[in-house]
């Protein structure tokens, strides 16, 4: 497994080690110990599977006090992943790192507690799973706008398929910093 870090520190980029054969393949989608050593600690206590269609955008969502630590990566077709830093007092506070992951690349993404995260799916359909460190509270649900212009993400698609939810969110100069995840050192 190599581990890259990002420009958004915490979030890190992985390429798990996969054994190919003429059969198929086998990776470790997740192994306690190795991603513990290399500081993904867990623990995970809830799996998510989303499937979408093309051109499918979900996010930007975050919990304010329940947050939730994301190891994310698309078992079929293919997705652009964005995480967000929306902690206040963040020296990255606003800023935004998307990759690619998909079943052929087999990448996943960490995205830390305290960040936004958001994917749009760009193969005619996508399976992405997301492995979380705290359980859902719906209570404690937050959102920013995906074309929020001030994070200016470079989403590949232009007219995406939003939930209603997800069309109501504001840009994130307009969320009160009670409402965010607060920065810790």
């Amino acid at each position: 497994m190599r581990i890259h870090d990002t420009r958004l520190k915490g979030v890190w980029l992985i390429e798990p080690d996969v054994f190919e054969d003429r059969r198929g393949f086998f990776l470790e989608t997740y192994h306690q110990r190795k991603y513990a050593e290399a500081g993904i600690a867990g623990p995970f206590v809830q799996d998510n599977w989303s499937h979408s269609v093309r051109g499918t955008l979900r996010g930007l969502h975050y919990q304010r006090l329940h947050g939730q630590g994301k190891l994310v990566f698309a078992v079929e077709g293919e997705v652009f992943d964005v995480a967000v830093d929306i902690r206040h007092g963040s020296e990255t506070f606003g800023q935004w790192y998307g990759v690619e992951l998909s079943a052929a690349n087999k990448r996943q993404l960490y995205i830390p507690p305290g960040f936004a995260h958001g994917f749009c799916v760009l193969s005619e359909t996508a399976s992405f799973v997301y492995k979380c460190t705290e359980f859902y509270v719906p209570a404690d649900e937050g959102g920013v706008l995906w074309n929020d212009p001030q994070i200016a993400i470079s989403w590949p698609i232009r007219e995406p398929l939003l939930s209603a939810k997800d069309q109501g969110y504001r840009p994130l100069s307009e969320i009160p910093p009670s409402l965010l995840p607060v920065y810790q050192r």
